[in-house]
């Protein structure tokens, strides 16, 4: 299970990212708008990972203008995190939760309308632009049309929450690649909060991603409480994903 989310995880930025090796390492590197991507393991890599190595990529990092941030999985690498400390960046935990069965039916939320949103949908911008209010960001200019695209080449899956002027308090993605699709960005606007919108948001990307063909689907929740709220459709904690920042 774990070899066919590391095979996602460097298969999944390839649709709009270039990369470049350094040695043990990776660094996916955004083309034209989007959000940066991060450094991981190289897929498939052996041997030890050191200090050197972190440092070769922040330094590129810093050079292109983009976050010195890495992502990996701590069971399949586990001495990364050692030599990422010992450069100076910070590691968070989360858990890596994977989802058993079809996923488990939640209420949709009273007032809301929960649905997948296409790339003509009137709600798209909204949709788009939800989860960035939820973190107090606003999108870059041309962010729904991007997500709009890959919503037509089905690189990306769109859920929202819509209330009842249409406009989205919610929304997620689910990113498929193959039969694997992990589930991200969901993020409800600070004002719809503890309405259980996440969790309805969720669910509706579960079971597009399941009535596409998806065998596995996992996501990476914040923290223990959030993950807890995730084992209601049916996740279960399987391994920590990790992510170091600056």
């Amino acid at each position: 299970m774990l070899n066919r989310i590391e095979t996602y995880y460097d298969a999944v930025p390839r649709s709009s990212a270039r990369a470049e090796e350094f040695g043990p390492l990776i660094l996916f590197v955004q083309e034209g708008q989007g959000w940066p991507f991060y450094a991981r393991p190289a897929l498939g890599a052996t041997g030890e990972i050191t200090v050197e190595d972190v440092e070769k990529v922040r330094a590129r990092q810093r050079e292109l203008g983009v976050p010195e941030a890495f992502e990996w999985v701590a069971e399949t690498t586990p001495g990364l995190r050692a030599a990422v400390e010992a450069s100076g960046l910070t590691v968070h935990e989360h858990p890596l939760m994977v989802l058993e069965g079809d996923g488990l039916a939640v209420p949709e939320p009273e007032g809301v309308t929960v649905r997948m949103v296409g790339a003509d949908d009137p709600g798209l911008g909204s949709a788009v632009a939800a989860p960035y209010a939820a973190f107090g960001m606003a999108p870059q200019p041309g962010t729904a049309e991007r997500i709009g695209g890959r919503i037509e080449a089905g690189l990306t899956r769109l859920a929202a929450a819509f209330d009842g002027t249409g406009d989205a308090l919610t929304a997620g993605q689910h990113q498929p690649v193959g039969p694997v699709s992990e589930v991200v960005g969901v993020g409800t606007v600070p004002a719809a909060r503890r309405r259980g919108l996440g969790l309805a948001v969720t669910a509706a990307l579960v079971a597009d991603a399941r009535a596409h063909g998806a065998e596995l689907v996992f996501l990476s929740a914040s923290d223990a409480d959030v993950a807890r709220l995730y084992g209601r459709l049916g996740f279960r904690t399987v391994a920590t994903a990790l992510i170091a920042e600056a």
